[in-house]
């Protein structure tokens, strides 16, 4: 087995591990929820998700790109979007952030293509944050409070933060001032729990893999967990009367 086939299997198996050992209060394990993250990459050849194939394979939300920079807009994030909302599925969205651009304008772009973020299956928006834009950590850490201070005004939702360990302890002189954000890490590196920067004292997405596989979804896509962080899931996802089990 090559190693990125080997990467791939150990990850994979490594989320179903994650999963199994969420336990529920009762002391019976619990289902977490589980989901992909996908951009204009997973549609391969211009081909659309079968999002009803997603959710029949036991995924209960998807992160979808909608918008990077200043003008940047996913062309599949509408299609996503509405056919997620059919088949049931909570929505998150994200924003790439470019932080050599200003932040209060990509914030304006990111709620206006969203939508307010805040409707039936809406999970809270999303920052993805991983380059500096050439910014320095103090510079690149007032940018991140101004883009997050202008989408929750926007929103009306607390956003979360996507980022990985040594990004947020380098870029970001792993500074804890972010602590009242829920935290989306990546960590590829096979432990049973990721490694948590920046004083953050739980994760609330766990992105566990980027070479996974999902009915449905063409090629590979990252692979997400959801750990209880922010409480009962059907919640935090405006799910209603709806469940969050498949």
């Amino acid at each position: 087995m090559d190693s990125t086939r080997w990467r791939a299997t150990r990850n994979l198996a490594l989320s179903a591990l994650v999963v199994g050992s969420i336990l529920s209060a009762n002391g019976q394990a619990a289902a977490a929820p589980v989901g992909p993250d996908v951009s204009s990459w997973q549609h391969i050849d211009g081909r659309l998700i079968d999002w009803f194939a997603v959710k029949r394979s036991g995924h209960d939300f998807a992160m979808v790109k909608a918008t990077e920079g200043l003008s940047y807009i996913n062309p599949y994030f509408v299609a996503d979007s509405l056919l997620m909302r059919a088949a049931g599925m909570a929505r998150g969205t994200y924003h790439y952030a470019r932080p050599q651009l200003p932040p209060e304008p990509q914030a304006a772009l990111y709620a206006a293509i969203v939508l307010g973020q805040n409707g039936p299956l809406d999970l809270p928006p999303v920052l993805d944050l991983e380059h500096t834009g050439g910014l320095d950590p103090a510079a690149l850490i007032n940018w991140t409070h101004r883009y997050l201070n202008t989408v929750q005004a926007l929103t009306g939702r607390v956003p979360i933060v996507y980022t990985y360990p040594n990004f947020w302890k380098t870029a970001m002189a792993n500074t804890s001032e972010f602590t009242h954000y829920p935290l989306w890490i990546a960590d590829y590196r096979g432990n049973d729990q990721p490694e948590v920067p920046g004083g953050w004292p739980t994760w609330t997405f766990w992105q566990t893999t980027d070479s996974g596989s999902i009915p449905g979804i063409a090629g590979r896509t990252d692979l997400n967990v959801y750990s209880g962080a922010q409480g009962d899931f059907a919640r935090f996802a405006n799910m209603g009367g709806l469940t969050g089990s498949s």
